[in-house]
C-alpha cells in the first residue's frame, strides 16, 4: 500500500553551510541555506541527518536561531562530550558541506508579531536560542511591546549572544535582560552571580510594566520544571506559560533557596 506524501516540512533536504561562527569556545553557529522553501516562526526547530558511509544514520533536533525572513537558517550547535552529531559539526564540517535537513518543526513554543506583548521569556544554557529567535523577530518586526529576559549560564564566556543581548538591553528601554552565571562572580555591573530564583522571576515580572501574555521557558528538563514552577507560584497562569525541554528526567534538588537546578 502506498503511503501518503509527506508535507513539504517533514521531507528531507539538503542545505548548504555558508558561513560557521564561533559563539563560545563550545558552541558554534552554522548559517545554512535549504534547497527548497523554507518558512518558519521563531522558536520552530529542525531535525539534521548525517549519513555514514556505511549506511549509519543518526539525527538530532536543533532549535532555530535566526529570525523569520533573514536569507539564512541559523543553527547553534553546542559540542556535547558524548554527543557524536555536535561532535561531527564541531570537527568535520565545512563552509560548502552540504547538511541533510527537515522542517521547521513546533506548532507550540512559538512567537508571532501579531501575538504582541509584554513577553518573558526564561532559558537555560543553549536553551537561549529559540527565545533569541523571538528577539530577533521582535526587532525585525519593529515590535515595541515589553520583553524580558531572563538567562542562566555558567560563566560569562558561556553567555550565548552575550554582545547582541547586552547591546540590545542597552539600546532598547522596553527590553530587559538578566543574565545569571552559575560558576563564577560576577564579572561587571549588570551581571548576577548565582542561580535563577523566586526573587529573580519576580523582578523580571515587575518591570515588564504589566502581566505577562505569554511566557517561554527552555533548557534542560530539570530548569523547566523549576521555573515554571516559581511562574505559577508568582501568579501567571499556567495556560500562558510555554516550555521547551531538553535532557532526561528531572533531577533537580530544591535546597533552602529553591534555587533552579544547573542547565544543561
Amino acid at each position: 500500500m502506498n503511503q501518503p506524501p509527506q508535507p513539504p516540512r517533514l521531507r528531507w533536504q539538503d542545505a548548504t553551510v555558508a558561513r560557521i561562527l564561533d559563539r563560545t569556545p563550545t558552541v558554534k553557529s552554522f548559517f545554512l541555506r535549504p534547497e527548497g522553501a523554507f518558512n518558519f516562526v521563531a522558536g520552530q526547530h529542525v531535525d539534521v541527518r548525517l549519513t555514514a558511509s556505511d549506511g549509519y544514520q543518526a539525527q538530532r533536533s536543533y532549535s532555530i536561531g535566526s529570525a523569520p525572513g533573514e536569507p539564512e537558517v541559523e543553527l547553534v550547535i553546542e559540542r556535547l562530550k558524548t554527543g557524536e552529531v555536535s561532535e561531527f559539526f564541531h570537527e568535520v564540517v565545512r563552509v560548502g558541506d552540504s547538511i541533510e535537513l527537515r522542517g521547521p518543526i513546533g506548532g507550540h513554543f512559538n512567537w508571532l508579531p501579531g501575538d504582541g506583548g509584554p513577553v518573558l521569556l526564561v532559558g537555560g544554557g543553549s536553551g537561549v536560542v529559540p527565545l533569541v529567535a523571538m528577539l530577533r523577530a521582535r526587532r525585525r518586526a519593529g515590535v515595541t511591546a515589553p520583553f524580558a529576559l531572563v538567562y542562566s549560564a555558567r560563566s560569562f564566556t558561556d553567555v550565548i549572544f552575550r554582545d547582541e543581548l547586552i547591546a540590545e538591553a542597552a539600546e532598547d528601554p522596553s527590553f530587559h535582560l538578566d543574565i545569571a552565571l552559575t560558576r563564577e562572580p560576577a564579572p561587571r555591573q549588570g551581571i548576577r552571580a548565582g542561580r535563577i530564583d523566586r526573587a529573580v522571576i519576580a523582578d523580571a515580572l515587575a518591570r515588564l510594566g504589566a502581566p505577562p501574555r505569554l511566557v517561554f521557558v527552555c533548557g534542560g528538563t530539570a530548569f523547566v520544571e523549576v521555573a515554571s514552577m516559581f511562574l505559577v507560584e508568582a501568579g501567571v497562569p499556567a495556560g500562558r506559560i510555554r516550555t521547551e525541554r531538553y535532557g532526561g528526567s528531572s533531577a533537580a534538588r530544591l535546597d533552602g533557596t529553591v534555587a533552579l537546578a544547573p542547565e544543561a
